[in-house]
């Protein structure tokens, strides 16, 4: 069965003004389309059509050589953008609470540390790529970042639990070269109860 793509859980103004209506309706209706349909074009007719996109991602060294770049890139495109949507939410400066909350003291010190890790992540990945709240096999958290559309999930590093998209196309309608406003704004449309829930899935 193909993959397809999911509507968005939200209308596209919806996390204004920190990410523009514009820029949602571009970046999911034509960027994360065409990871989707890429994806299901480089899996057509081989053994790994109807495997999950996690199976598929976690064993890229046993894709066919010349399909694994398109595999590759246009399936960690299609699952970074089905995470980085469900985690987001206007917050109104909201934070973490509860087990996770705790979890972030515990691994950065504070909250403020997390977010000072978390956007120097993004803010020195070079070109394009995405910065990670990961859960590690430990049960631990810890922050990084992959270039491109690559993630975690295909490297082993942990689970993720919070993406932030710094590809240009992410951001630049609204701040054209200001990644730093950009992620700066993250911060004010994360929504923490999902990524609470996503941190109690990954250490189950």
């Amino acid at each position: 069965m193909a993959f397809e793509l999911a509507p968005l859980p939200y209308a596209n103004d919806a996390l204004e003004p920190h990410i523009d209506a514009r820029t949602m309706e571009i970046h999911h209706g034509k960027h994360h389309k065409a990871y989707t349909d890429n994806l299901n074009a480089a899996l057509a007719g081989t053994e790994w059509e109807g495997k999950s996109i996690e199976e598929i991602l976690s064993n890229l060294d046993k894709a066919p050589a010349d399909k694994k770049g398109a595999i590759q890139n246009n399936g960690g495109g299609f699952w970074n953008h089905n995470l980085f949507w469900s985690i987001l939410k206007k917050n109104e400066n909201g934070l973490p609470s509860g087990a996770l909350a705790e979890a972030i003291n515990s691994a950065f010190g504070s909250f403020d540390t997390f977010k000072e890790a978390f956007s120097k992540a993004a803010m020195t990945r070079f070109g394009s790529g995405w910065a990670w709240l990961v859960v590690a096999a430990d049960g631990s958290l810890k922050v990084t970042s992959s270039p491109n559309q690559d993630n975690p999930v295909m490297t082993g590093d942990g689970t993720p639990i919070l993406g932030l998209d710094v590809w240009e196309h992410a951001y630049y309608l609204n701040y054209q070269n200001r990644r730093a406003d950009y992620v700066s704004g993250f911060f004010h449309v994360v929504n923490w109860d999902k990524v609470a829930e996503l941190f109690e899935g990954a250490k189950s």
